[in-house]
């Protein structure tokens, strides 16, 4: 668990590498820098783990390209204190940004053995989440909503209705949806019943599986 001053340079070039590529927020901008990336990696990727790529983790799974992480994170516009469901905690970078921007992270993961690392990996570097759930993201989480933000880390070939009946009204869904290649999509509630959609242009994520535990 050692974190360099070499690392830490490393992670100040990236951030400039996000910014060069259109991230503003700066709190998003503070939790890439704070976060030691290269712990949530196999060490045989340490020397890529401030690059801005996806890599392989565990159970046939990526960490995400740091730019994808920064601009979902970024869509969600977290206030300190939001109450945020997380569907896919995967490595748990995604999460520990999340924990960093202040919100309450509830972070549902498919993978039993990623469930198993993650669980106990992020608590070590001191990133609580209020709960890390072994389950189906799909179904999302009804007993804790309704939630400030939802955010959705693997590829949807649809938007699973739960997830927008949990929203909050003004908050926000954000969630890559297509088969092979996927389209960021932000849903924002504006009423009962009523969703105002925007798309962000193509990314590529694992696939977000229903029923696979």
């Amino acid at each position: 668990m050692i974190d360099t001053l070499k690392h830490k340079g490393l992670r100040k070039q990236l951030v400039n590498v996000l910014i060069d590529k259109g991230i503003k927020d700066e709190s998003v901008l503070k939790a890439i820098g704070n976060i030691p990336r290269h712990l949530f990696m196999d060490s045989s990727f340490l020397d890529h783990a401030y690059q801005d790529k996806a890599f392989p983790i565990a159970a046939d799974q990526t960490i995400s390209q740091p730019y994808t992480v920064a601009f979902q994170s970024e869509l969600l516009q977290i206030k300190r204190g939001d109450k945020i469901l997380e569907i896919g905690t995967g490595s748990g970078y995604q999460t520990a940004v999340l924990c960093e921007l202040g919100a309450r992270v509830y972070s549902i993961e498919r993978q039993n053995e990623l469930f198993k690392i993650t669980s106990r990996f992020l608590p070590k570097l001191g990133y609580r989440a209020k709960k890390l759930i072994f389950g189906d993201g799909y179904k999302g989480l009804q007993e804790e909503a309704p939630f400030d933000g939802i955010i959705v880390t693997a590829g949807a070939p649809f938007v699973p209705k739960p997830l927008l009946k949990q929203l909050k009204v003004g908050a926000r869904l954000v969630i890559p949806v297509g088969d092979d290649v996927q389209v960021m999509t932000m849903f924002t509630r504006k009423g009962p019943k009523e969703f105002e959609q925007e798309e962000f242009g193509e990314f590529r994520f694992v696939p977000l599986l229903e029923d696979k535990n």
